[in-house]
């Protein structure tokens, strides 16, 4: 593809920036562990949300959700709950709260805040770990594939003859630029450079939503689309008929497994719910919750990331599926049944933007890429080094010797994760291995964490250990059946685990759990616990606003929705269906100011009030 002086004067500009944020600011973050993690738990709440909603406008994902629309229509915007997206109204409403009370610095180390440091939380905190890695790893190599696939499509150098060679040339040369200013800047760099990002990749998104609305009619796209496209309603089966305007979508539908809309729909929503009550798995956004600076600021936070990045996105997702629908169907249709439709999304850019707009768009896909990837590689090295270098190997060694460990641990990682990346073809595969079959090994043990008392470190590894040896068994096990449909198989396995792990062991240190239970003060199975605290400090209360956060919750989830269609709708120029979705927009944020922003707290109300009575320290600083 050709591109003009000022598209690569563009890029290049923005490369260098980029790179100098980073080096520039290492020195601020080499300056302690927690300075290069948690940005010393002194970056503003909205800054982090930016840098987080950077985080998740990944490109891999991005090509992801222009497949998903191209060939799903408005049924699409329910497809995200795979991972869950909901996830980010259970942190609005309560998680996030809950999480930062704890004053740690990885999910790990959260681990001993819960169940303490005998040998039961000792292997508890090791497979926690070792989840955090292969969860890293298997997130590199999906960032390597798409990145791959975009670059060799998209830019203008042929690095070699073959198609699949040049693909991963592509994603090793990009790969290495971002690992170094994230290697060296930690978390000041990573949030640094994705609030730039964010802006450089809004301002994209919304001109590619313009250029779309200008180009193409609500007519034009409603002759190339089957019936039921636009409707994001369904009834038991999908109901979308491509075999007359395009076979092979037909044959995707058939082989994503997903025609029976309805038990689909009912399995995301039963398997988003239990994994987001589980709480962030331990990655870039459980980073940065733990980065805030303080309870609330983390909550605002997580609310936040919706409203910054769903409109824009969606603006760019909906925009590139119907240039790709109206002007490149035909092409598509050439291929035949090996059209691969992760790659509309840079095809559409190649061909419908005009020049001196597509090199700020590259650069914002760019920025896309590497933000995401930066704010993955910088969860590796809080586990490793933090958590298994610091804790077992040289616990004594200086602040700068951890920092350094910090970049050896992220080439490490990045070397892994790429070479896994070169061995897998499909974004659409390596998404179904992580949201439905690991993460099905994580749910139940992160689930019963929160919720009961009795569920104990052995519990949780034991737990932990079932559901990832059954997310790599059980799939291989069943390979014509759907990935997502695994999944109860492998949280029954997994919740077998924790259930006799608990139960054929002790309970943790009972102070353990007290000082658990009055920092974060869940809400759940707690009532032995709580009456042993309340024996010697009778204001203790307890939690008693689960009605109060499902209701939150799940009105939460509908202004999300609305969130998420409202950018398609601007695009695809419904009015009428834009109007509804603004309108409960509007109901949905007057709820919850009342519902929920007015009624947050920090800490306890008593929690204080108990430390003076008492004299014991419980910890309620940001760190």
């Amino acid at each position: 593809m050709h591109l003009t002086t000022l598209d690569l004067l563009i890029i290049l500009a923005y490369g260098l920036i980029t790179v100098g944020i980073g080096i520039w600011i290492s020195k601020h973050a080499a300056s302690s562990i927690r300075h290069y993690f948690l940005g010393g738990n002194r970056i503003p709440w909205y800054m982090l949300s930016l840098s987080n909603a950077s985080g998740m406008f990944d490109i891999s994902g991005t090509m992801w959700m222009v497949y998903l629309l191209f060939v799903y229509g408005l049924k699409s915007i329910w497809i995200p709950w795979l991972w869950p997206v909901f996830n980010q109204i259970f942190l609005m409403v309560y998680l996030s709260i809950w999480l930062r009370r704890s004053g740690v610095m990885t999910g790990a180390e959260w681990i001993t805040f819960r169940f303490g440091t005998g040998r039961g939380a000792q292997l508890a905190h090791l497979i926690v770990v070792l989840f955090a890695i292969f969860n890293v790893i298997g997130f590199l190599a999906y960032g390597f594939i798409g990145i791959g696939k975009f670059a060799a499509t998209f830019l203008p150098w042929k690095l070699s003859d073959d198609p699949v060679t040049n693909m991963h040339l592509y994603g090793l040369i990009i790969t290495a630029l971002t690992t170094i200013y994230v290697v060296k800047g930690g978390m000041f760099s990573v949030v640094a450079t994705e609030v730039l990002q964010f802006f450089i990749m809004t301002i994209g998104c919304v001109a590619v939503g313009i250029i779309a609305m200008q180009r193409i009619s609500p007519e034009m796209v409603a002759a190339v689309v089957p019936d039921g496209w636009f409707d994001p309603f369904f009834g038991w089966k999908l109901d979308l008929d491509w075999s007359r305007l395009m076979p092979a979508a037909q044959e995707k539908i058939a082989a994503d497994g997903w025609e029976l809309f309805s038990a689909f729909f009912m399995m995301m929503l039963f398997k988003g719910v239990l994994q987001a009550m589980a709480g962030p798995a331990p990655n870039y956004d459980m980073q940065r919750v733990l980065s805030a600076r303080t309870p609330r600021e983390a909550a605002k936070m997580s609310g936040f990331v919706n409203v910054v990045l769903l409109v824009p996105r969606y603006m760019l997702v909906t925009g590139l599926t119907v240039l790709a629908l109206v002007f490149f169907s035909d092409e598509l249709n050439a291929m035949g049944s090996n059209v691969d439709f992760e790659l509309v999304l840079p095809f559409a850019l190649r061909e419908f933007v005009p020049s001196g707009l597509t090199g700020l768009l590259i650069a914002a896909l760019l920025a896309a890429f590497m933000s995401t990837y930066a704010a993955t590689v910088n969860a590796a090295p809080a586990y490793i080094v933090n958590d298994i270098y610091k804790r077992y190997i040289n616990p004594h060694a200086s602040e700068k010797t951890y920092v350094w460990m910090s970049y050896l641990t992220s080439l490490l990682v990045v070397v892994i994760g790429t070479a896994v990346g070169l061995f897998v073809y499909s974004l659409n595969d390596i998404i179904q291995w992580i949201v439905a079959a690991l993460y099905g090994g994580y749910t139940a043990s992160n689930l019963l964490k929160w919720h009961w008392w009795r569920f104990n470190s052995y519990g949780y590894f034991w737990g932990m250990v079932a559901g990832m040896i059954a997310a790599m068994v059980v799939p291989a096990l069943m390979p014509f059946v759907a990935t997502i449909y695994t999944f109860p198989v492998i949280l029954g396995v997994s919740l077998i685990g924790c259930i006799a792990g608990s139960l054929f062991t002790p309970p943790d240190d009972e102070e353990v759990l007290k000082n658990f239970y009055l920092k974060v003060r869940p809400w759940g199975f707690w009532k032995p616990i709580h009456e042993k605290l309340a024996a010697e400090f009778p204001e203790l209360e307890a939690n008693r606003n689960f009605k109060r956060d499902m209701l939150n919750v799940a009105v939460g989830i509908v202004w999300q929705t609305a969130l998420t269609a409202a950018g398609i709708y601007l695009v695809l120029e419904r009015t009428t269906e834009l109007l509804i979705c603004a309108g409960l927009i509007v109901a949905c944020s007057i709820f919850l100011k009342y519902n929920w922003y007015d009624r947050m707290e920090d800490y306890p109300r008593d929690l204080e009030r108990y430390a003076t009575k008492t004299a014991r320290p419980v910890g309620m600083s940001a760190g």
